[in-house]
C-alpha cells in the first residue's frame, strides 16, 4: 500500500524540551484482568501520534488509562510534567486532556448546540476553548444542524459533534478513539481535514485507528501495540521501510 507523507511543521524548542505526554512502565487492569504490561510512549506538543494494532492489543485501554478510566494503573503518566497516574478523570481533564471514545457519548435528547454548550470550560487563560463561531466554521454540518436533536444526526455528524464538544472545553491534548470507524468516505475525508487543521493550530493528538489508510498520512509518528505492549515505533519518514512489519502485525 502506498501512502503520501505530508509536510510537517517543525517542533518548537519548548515542545522538544517538555513532552506533552510521557508514559513509562504503564500497567493497567480491568478487575483482575491485566491488560497493559509496561507501555512506554512519548508525545511531543503539536504532534499527531497513532497507536496501531489489532483488536485487543491494548490501544483503547491505553487511552482510557491516560484519562484514569481503568480500575487500576501503575507506572507513570506525565502530562506537561505533571504526574497523573493517581489522579481521577476530572483532574486529568483539567490539565487540558479531552477524550473522544468510540461510542461518542452524544446526548440524544439535546440539540447539537446544547451538546456543545454542555461541557464546562477548563477556565485557564491558555485553554479558553473554541467559540461556537469557530466550531461552526470548522464543522459547517453542525452549523446547519445546530437545532437538531442528537438522535437525528448522522453517524458522521455525531462524530464531528463529539470532537467539537471537546474543542469547546479548551483541551489541547486530544485522545481520539476510532473516529473514522463505520463512516462514509466523504466524512472520513472531512475528519482528516479537521485533524490537519487542528495540528496546524498546535493541538496534540493521539489516535487509535483501525483504518490505516486514514491514519497513515496524518500521523507524525506511529506506535505498534500487541498483547498490551509497544512492540515497534517509527516516524512518518520511516513508514515505507516498515510496511512489511505492519503487514505482519496488522495485515495492512
Amino acid at each position: 500500500m502506498s501512502v503520501v507523507a505530508e509536510e510537517r511543521p517543525r517542533a518548537t524548542a519548548a515542545a522538544a524540551a517538555e513532552p506533552m505526554l510521557q508514559i513509562a512502565g504503564l500497567q493497567a487492569w480491568y478487575g483482575e484482568s491485566h491488560i497493559l504490561h509496561g507501555v512506554d510512549l512519548t508525545v511531543r506538543e503539536g504532534e499527531v501520534v497513532t497507536l496501531l494494532g489489532r483488536n485487543g492489543a491494548g490501544r483503547t485501554t491505553t487511552m482510557r488509562a491516560i484519562m484514569g478510566l481503568v480500575d487500576t494503573r501503575k507506572g507513570s503518566i506525565r502530562i506537561h510534567g505533571t504526574e497523573t497516574v493517581a489522579l481521577p478523570p476530572h483532574r486529568v481533564a483539567r490539565l487540558g486532556v479531552g477524550y473522544c471514545p468510540e461510542e461518542r457519548g452524544i446526548f440524544s435528547g439535546l440539540s447539537t448546540e446544547e451538546n456543545l454548550l454542555l461541557p464546562p470550560r477548563l477556565g485557564s487563560r491558555d485553554a479558553a476553548g473554541m467559540s461556537l463561531d469557530e466550531i461552526y466554521a470548522m464543522f459547517p454540518n453542525l452549523a446547519e444542524r445546530r437545532h437538531s436533536p442528537g438522535t437525528r444526526l448522522s453517524g458522521g455528524e455525531q462524530q464531528m459533534l463529539a470532537v467539537a464538544r471537546i474543542l469547546r472545553t479548551g483541551a489541547r491534548l486530544l485522545l481520539l478513539d476510532e473516529i473514522s470507524e463505520g463512516l462514509a468516505p466523504v466524512i472520513v475525508q472531512a475528519l482528516a481535514t479537521m485533524i490537519r487543521t487542528l495540528r496546524a493550530k498546535g493541538y496534540t493528538i493521539v489516535m487509535v485507528e483501525q483504518n490505516f489508510r486514514f491514519a497513515a498520512p496524518l500521523a507524525d509518528r506511529f506506535y505498534v501495540m500487541e498483547h498490551g505492549r509497544i512492540v515497534q515505533q517509527f516516524a512518518q519518514g520511516q513508514l515505507a521501510d516498515n510496511m512489511a512489519m505492519l503487514h505482519e502485525y496488522l495485515g495492512v
